[in-house]
């Protein structure tokens, strides 16, 4: 869809996608009827960190939500330090979300207060929570992904709790090496919401970006309690994976939309073309279709191609 873009995340509102990724030091957002058309898509940088706040460096995985006829952006940033990554949040009240509007309303964090990055808002019977990639404690070498309730799309209104960690083989390649860090970091990251026929599920990305390992993984619930970690049954392989022989490598950090009438389900996800190009300005954003199997799971099978052309998004009335 463009040439470069990590983290890729949409949402359409009144006949519109409103597309944005990471840029690292500000937030964009891009408006269009179609997302296969988003080298043209009107775009405007709609929030720029002052500087020497906590807030004004590695600015990751911003998300735009619409909840109750509001916006919102979730970003994570820190201030040049790793270790003081958080999530914060930004809102616009009125109707167009490409314009001056934007306030930035403080940082979104548990009581615990720890390393986050990658928060996903979603409301599941009539409860609003968001899922995130954390460290139990302060220190780097392993990020498991963690739930809250929110009592509005402002406040984390309780403890978080841990529902993922990376146990799989697949989930652990992670070897970093590299001065400052440790030598492996083994992770679960950018966890997104679905849901389908009453189910819900949490697609994540495990691994680091640095590898070409990064994979797609799922979590499934069992009941209707978000907030009861053993109900998050995760599946043992990933479901969406590097495929070399598509020129596909380190697939990763999606998020889902729906076709203009609703009837399809799509991934966006970022993906790099040549092995070994790690978490750099080579991971371009894709998009596919994915289906539902009968035991109601998602299927979204192999990353495709870049010469592989897809019809558009179904806009049927």
């Amino acid at each position: 869809m463009l040439d470069s873009g990590a983290d890729p995340f949409s949402v359409y509102v009144n006949g519109y996608y409103y597309y944005t990724h990471t840029m690292g030091n500000r937030v964009v957002l891009w408006k269009t009827k179609n997302l296969a058309n988003l080298r043209e898509a009107q775009s405007k940088t709609i929030w720029t960190p002052p500087q020497g706040t906590k807030y004004s460096k590695n600015i990751w995985a911003p998300e735009i939500h619409y909840i109750n006829n509001t916006w919102y952006v979730y970003v994570a940033a820190d201030n040049g330090t790793n270790e003081n990554h958080r999530m914060y949040v930004l809102q616009n009240t009125s109707a167009n979300p490409l314009n001056d509007q934007w306030e930035f309303k403080g940082k979104l964090a548990a009581p615990s207060d720890k390393w986050a990055i990658d928060g996903n808002v979603f409301e599941y019977n009539n409860q609003l929570y968001m899922a995130w990639s954390g460290w139990e404690g302060d220190s780097n070498g392993q990020q498991d992904l963690f739930i809250a309730k929110m009592s509005d799309p402002l406040t984390i209104s309780g403890k978080r709790v841990k529902i993922s960690s990376p146990t799989y083989p697949w989930e652990r390649n992670g070897d970093l090496g590299t001065a400052g860090n440790p030598e492996q970091v083994f992770v679960n990251e950018g966890p997104q919401f679905l849901e389908h026929d009453g189910k819900l599920f949490i697609v994540f990305s495990a691994s680091g970006c640095w590898t070409d390992f990064y994979a797609l993984g799922l979590l499934s619930l069992e009941g209707t309690d978000p907030m009861d970690a053993s109900a998050w049954i995760k599946k043992e392989e990933p479901i969406f994976q590097q495929t070399p022989e598509n020129s596909v490598y380190a697939p990763g950090h999606n998020s889902f939309f729906k076709s203009p009438d609703g009837t399809e389900d799509w991934i966006l996800y970022h993906a790099n073309s040549n092995p070994g190009e790690g978490c750099g300005n080579k991971r371009a954003p894709r998009m596919q279709r994915l289906y539902w199997q009968e035991d109601g799971t998602p299927f979204i099978g192999t990353p495709l191609p870049t010469s592989v052309i897809l019809p558009i998004p179904s806009e049927n009335e």
